[in-house]
């Protein structure tokens, strides 16, 4: 029941793509996804180039070269499978930027009865999106080495570690809008499922090259539906 319903959040969330603060957003954050994925692999490239000697000496064969091209052409395939677990911790800056613009737009097309909602600072938004940057860092390379003995399991694994804290993080912001920090954590803290749930179903289509760059944007908007369907239960 509840992921059906999630399910509709996500569904209205995907019928305002049209909508043009929608499209405005979608273009920025598609823009920073690909900075941001292009200066990783430029930074890992660089870091091989720099590493890699000219020449190798291989015995009876004398030295070889073009070593440092070969590792380039190889870094290229290993950083767009390395963009699927990349695309988690993007996701994340995105949500810090943009979530705002996201919720307002949902707001002003689902919910036109509620006043506008006070503008988080951006210090506050920066702030947030470095410190869960940080943690799904460390959360994935623990996830990664977990990986090792999860055998078939790795994507479980995978979505269920980051759909824990996208959702986390996403309802949190979402919430912060309206009810402050403490109050977001206080509706965070009696709907858990839910929230994980709504985050695994973001988490999947993260690991999907291209449908990827679009998931931040319905994330945002899903998790601002959550948010206000989850708060009207609320006991006042």
């Amino acid at each position: 029941m509840g992921g059906r319903v999630i399910l509709s959040d996500f569904l209205r969330a995907l019928r305002q793509l049209p909508d043009p603060a929608f499209r405005r957003v979608l273009l920025l954050g598609l823009a920073l996804t690909l900075a941001l994925l292009v200066a990783i692999y430029a930074l890992f490239l660089g870091a091989i180039q720099m590493l890699t000697p000219d020449t190798i000496e291989i015995p009876l064969v004398g030295p070889v070269g073009g070593l440092d091209t070969l590792l380039s052409l190889g870094s290229l395939l290993f950083m767009i499978g390395l963009s699927i677990f990349l695309m988690v911790p993007v996701a994340s800056v995105f949500t810090g930027f943009f979530l705002e613009d996201v919720a307002a737009a949902v707001e002003a097309r689902h919910y036109p009865h509620l006043p506008a909602a006070p503008r988080v600072s951006l210090y506050e938004s920066i702030k947030d999106s470095v410190n869960f940057f940080a943690v799904l860092i460390v959360v994935n390379v623990v996830a990664l080495v977990l990986a090792i003995f999860a055998g078939p399991l790795v994507p479980v694994v995978f979505w269920a570690v980051n759909g824990f804290l996208l959702g986390r993080e996403y309802f949190t912001l979402a919430a912060m809008r309206r009810l402050g920090r403490p109050g977001a954590k206080a509706l965070r803290a009696r709907h858990p499922v839910q929230i994980w749930i709504a985050g695994i179903l973001m988490a999947v289509p993260l690991s999907i090259p291209l449908v990827n760059l679009f998931i931040p944007l319905l994330g945002a908007a899903t998790f601002t539906h959550l948010f206000h369907r989850l708060n009207a239960k609320a006991p006042r």
